[in-house]
């Protein structure tokens, strides 16, 4: 859904025409799959100098929203123990546990997303040594 424009002069009215061949069509494609957006973003972002979106690799997005179901499953425990002990009856599993469980999930999701932005972009500098060493 786009992004509704709220000012007249942030609307987009005007095209600008571009030649590209077979090849640079194919290749603008390409990097704007890779990048998540459609290709007239990811014009926009590179002319105008905006900031391109970090993209995270599926590994990591799935082993983001394996964590957050068990997030959920822990949320879940923590919540009939909590009524357990209200009710008078032993918990299933200690409340205090389960609090720290859950604590620990928070921060391993947090690290694994800083951990990919990190990544990348140590990737890219040793791409650019590679490059660097082989143009001499």
């Amino acid at each position: 859904m786009p992004k509704k424009c709220f000012s007249k002069a942030t609307i987009r009215t005007h095209n600008y025409p571009v030649r590209l061949s077979d090849i640079e069509l194919d290749w603008l494609r390409i990097k704007a799959q890779d990048a998540g957006m459609p290709a007239s973003e990811l014009i926009r972002r590179l002319t105008l100098g905006k900031p391109l979106p970090k993209r995270l690799s599926k590994v990591s997005i799935a082993t983001y929203i394996e964590l957050g179901r068990i997030g959920n499953n822990l949320n879940q425990l923590t919540k009939v123990a909590n009524t357990a002990i209200k009710m008078g009856y032993p918990p299933p599993a200690e409340s205090k546990l389960l609090t720290e469980l859950l604590n620990l999930l928070h921060e391993c999701r947090r690290k694994l997303a800083q951990v990919d932005i990190d990544d990348d972009n140590s990737d890219s500098e040793s791409e650019e040594f590679e490059d660097d060493w082989e143009a001499d």
